[in-house]
């Protein structure tokens, strides 16, 4: 339990659940904040608390729709900057344009690079998120940047599921490191299916890595948004001879129809956490897990003192 006359957290509009369980868990009643829009769109924000010389926490995800989540979080920067908060710390469970960190064609842009800019130049002091989709858009800000992983956390409901025979399998070989540590958390072998994309959010497998014939395959994604790359990497396992799968990831976009076509016979069930808020309508293999014990003792460590690496297994992260 922490209690600070210092400590202030915030909610945007995206995900309110989470902040409050933040808010909860350190023993800080979450800040009164009035968010609105004018008829034009334009997002209006106001602090109905003094936070003046106080460390300030805003929780934010960059969900659907992203652009106002994100126009929304660098309004409320610029109110509390303008409000003498001492520090100002951004709490992003799901860092959106991530998948836009490089150049891979001509003509495009680094967004990735864009939006760690904005957030600086507006006035944030530290960001604080969860399973960037690239590690190295830590180095696209001069700020602090706390990355932290949810791989422990489903690491536990797995071993909890006593998962016969499992096989960690990652849909692609940006997520082989994932799928390593994963497979050695539960002591299982791991594969990687090899894809192409001639679109974006279209991919098809090519080529499997590793055996997966008669076993249980646990597939590892840091974010799922249409659901396509899913069920293509499912029903490839299945077609050679792998039983039906677990689907884990992070950040639960679940763009379109995204709901209904993971509700596939092939998955047995689909581990994800509340970095973005899940409907509340959502077929029961959905199981979500919390990680807002995760982020409120990160903001504890922040403001006493000490080691992030402290909150997870692999001291390396």
């Amino acid at each position: 339990m922490y209690s600070s006359s210092k400590l202030r957290v915030f909610s945007g509009s995206s995900n309110e659940p989470l902040a409050k369980k933040i808010a909860e868990n350190l023993g800080s009643p979450l800040g009164k904040i009035k968010l609105s829009r004018f008829k034009s769109g334009e997002v209006y924000v106001h602090y109905e608390e003094t936070i003046r010389n106080c460390d300030v926490f805003l929780i934010q995800s960059f969900s659907h729709p992203i652009n106002d989540c994100f126009v929304e979080l660098l309004v409320m920067i610029d109110a509390a900057k303008r409000a003498s908060a001492r520090t100002i710390n951004v709490v992003l469970p799901y860092y959106g344009y991530a998948r836009q960190e490089r150049k891979a064609a001509p003509r495009e842009p680094i967004s990735a690079k864009m939006v760690a800019d904005v957030l600086t130049t507006v006035g944030a002091n530290r960001i604080i998120t969860i399973d960037l989709h690239a590690a190295a858009i830590q180095g696209f800000f001069n700020i602090p940047v706390d990355h932290l992983t949810a791989l422990d956390l489903i690491s536990d409901h797995l071993k909890s599921k006593n998962i016969l025979n499992p096989v960690v399998v990652s849909p692609d070989a940006g997520r082989a490191s994932t799928a390593e540590k994963l497979a050695n958390q539960l002591n299982a072998p791991f594969a990687i299916m090899i894809k192409k994309r001639p679109a974006h959010n279209i991919s098809v497998i090519t080529h499997v890595i590793g055996d997966v014939e008669g076993f249980t395959p646990i597939i590892i994604e840091d974010m799922i948004d249409t659901g396509s790359t899913i069920v293509n990497v499912v029903e490839g396992l299945k077609e050679r001879g792998a039983h039906d799968a677990y689907v884990c990831a992070t950040h639960p976009l679940f763009s379109g129809n995204a709901l209904e076509k993971l509700d596939h016979p092939n998955i047995r069930e689909i581990v994800v956490t509340d970095s973005i808020l899940l409907p509340d309508e959502h077929p029961t293999k959905f199981q979500v897990i919390t990680v807002a014990p995760m982020l409120s003792e990160a903001i504890r460590i922040i403001i006493e003192g000490g080691s992030i690496s402290t909150l997870f297994k692999d001291k390396g992260i």
